[in-house]
């Protein structure tokens, strides 16, 4: 193994029952090397990374790191000799503090600070909340409280929290999987800058993103998979969107991205009308009307009070004043939502939208069950394949069956299940909570495409979205939020930019 190269993966295969995730897979790492692992989703990305860092095994090929042979038996033993991964979904426990997440089940200063009891046999907690802020200080997380509920946090800060536990063990090569993703402007900074520390010290990132204007900034070179095998490589020099695209995918994007018409008006009739709408410190007296067939954009930073606004639209949360209004309707719960034919797709597809141990069978069919009964009172299993197969049918949803887990498919595919469960019930109105967080460009199209023929239906569409280039190419009319508030409104316009919104969001 040449001395500056800090993992070299040779000839990795892995099959899940009769897919194949992986074929053949080789590729190589320098130190000091941010490399960027691009491809559709369910090309194979997550998979190889995960046998890198040890939360499964390949079933044929062999790993080098730092010289050695390479086989982890778990996350743990990994992160112990080098390697850390920050996970695409959720890898926090919500029922405990964030300290005891920083140094749950690890062998290093959890075991120093568990050898070192008080009189009554108990773990020095002050001791270990003081070495968990440090771990967050470090990565400039520091208003993270490290002694409150892990439960209590954003998914944003939940996020920062798994990273912290990763840096605080200093790896040599850092895996980065889709973490952007759950991240605002200010989570970004924070990755990005622990990039470009790993880079500074002559460490290694293995970066894996959709967004390919992030990915073709912070990275040195670029591997592409598709259908669990390398297709190209590209080095710096050489990256070109319109070539990245193509290798992912297999073809050249035919047709437009975002849509092309600059024609923003909706019909009159209001279908979802908040009043006074407050909760806690995060909504503060919304006034809003939203109308058939209308695209609606809410943006703001991460903690401005948009996330809530979705859940208080869908009836999740309650407002503490004020009252929402669909179809004539008061919205007090989440059933109510459902009665008025509103669907809701969550930020935080894993906790709140989906049940990973589940079959896709079941997460789709489980909000339409109303609409398989026959005559008798009865749900006929014909009528719930019927139903469940012409949603994965619709949104190409890659599955070995629909008996699958959805633990078992891509971010990506589970995306496109939380769309079924409620397009398959013909929701009227559908609150999409960062609807293409990571999608891949191909993917994102298709879904672009839909929530356009949705307009077209009449339907109405509330996108809460991070990414303003998403807000500006699709929505009508988009609302900016600032601490709970909304502080402007601005009309879709083909010169609308983003330093036409940023300004107030800040």
């Amino acid at each position: 193994m040449n001395k500056d190269i800090i993992v070299e993966v040779k000839n990795i295969c892995k099959n899940f029952d009769t897919t194949v995730a992986l074929d053949s897979v080789s590729f190589s790492v320098n130190r000091g090397e941010v490399l960027g692992l691009v491809g559709e989703n369910g090309s194979g990305k997550s998979t190889v990374t995960s046998i890198l860092s040890g939360i499964q095994n390949a079933d044929k090929g062999s790993m080098l790191f730092n010289s050695n042979n390479w086989n982890p038996n778990s996350m743990i033993e990994a992160l112990e000799c080098g390697v850390g991964m920050i996970v695409q979904e959720s890898g926090t426990v919500p029922g405990i503090s964030v300290a005891e997440n920083i140094y749950l089940a690890e062998s290093g200063e959890f075991k120093e600070i568990r050898n070192r009891l008080n009189k009554f046999g108990l773990i020095n907690r002050k001791k270990m909340i003081s070495s968990a802020q440090k771990a967050l200080d470090e990565i400039n997380a520091s208003h993270i409280d490290a002694s409150i509920m892990t439960g209590m946090l954003s998914i944003q800060d939940r996020k920062l929290v798994e990273i912290a536990k990763v840096m605080s063990k200093r790896p040599d090569l850092l895996i980065i999987d889709e973490t952007t993703t759950a991240l605002s402007q200010g989570g970004r900074e924070i990755i990005y800058k622990l990039i470009e520390d790993m880079r500074n010290n002559n460490k290694s990132v293995i970066f894996i993103s959709h967004d390919l204007d992030e990915i073709t900034e912070v990275c040195d070179s670029l591997t592409v998979l598709r259908d669990g095998k390398i297709i190209t490589h590209f080095k710096k020099e050489d990256f070109d969107e319109e070539k990245i695209k193509t290798a992912m995918i297999g073809r050249e994007l035919e047709g437009s991205y975002y849509r092309t018409d600059y024609d923003g008006t909706t019909s009159s009739d209001v279908v979802v009308e908040l009043k006074n709408v407050c909760y806690s410190n995060n909504v503060r007296d919304i006034n809003l009307r939203i109308h058939s067939g209308e695209i609606l954009g809410v943006g703001g930073l991460s903690h401005c009070g948009m996330h809530e606004l979705g859940k208080i639209l869908f009836g999740s949360l309650s407002p503490d004043k004020g009252k929402v209004i669909a179809n004539g309707k008061t919205i007090k719960t989440e059933r109510d939502a459902i009665k008025s034919n509103i669907g809701y797709v969550s930020k935080d597809r894993d906790v709140e939208s989906l049940n990973l141990d589940a079959s896709i069978r079941d997460n789709i069919a489980i909000a339409g069950l109303d609409l398989m009964v026959n005559q008798f009172g009865v749900i006929t299993s014909k009528r719930e394949i019927e139903y469940v197969k012409s949603q994965i049918n619709l949104l190409s949803i890659k599955c070995s069956s629909m008996n699958q887990r959805v633990s078992a498919l891509s971010g990506g595919n589970k995306q496109k299940v939380v769309f079924g469960k409620w397009i398959g019930r013909g929701s009227e109105i559908l609150i999409l909570d960062c609807p293409t967080r990571g999608v891949d460009v191909g993917v994102k199209q298709a879904m672009y495409r839909l929530i356009y023929e949705m307009k077209k239906e009449g339907k109405t569409i509330v996108i809460i979205s991070e990414e303003l280039t998403e807000l500006i190419g699709m929505v009508d009319r988009l609302i900016v939020m600032k601490d709970g508030k909304i502080s402007k409104e601005l009309m879709r316009n083909e010169n609308l930019s983003e330093s036409d919104i940023i300004h107030y969001m800040i």
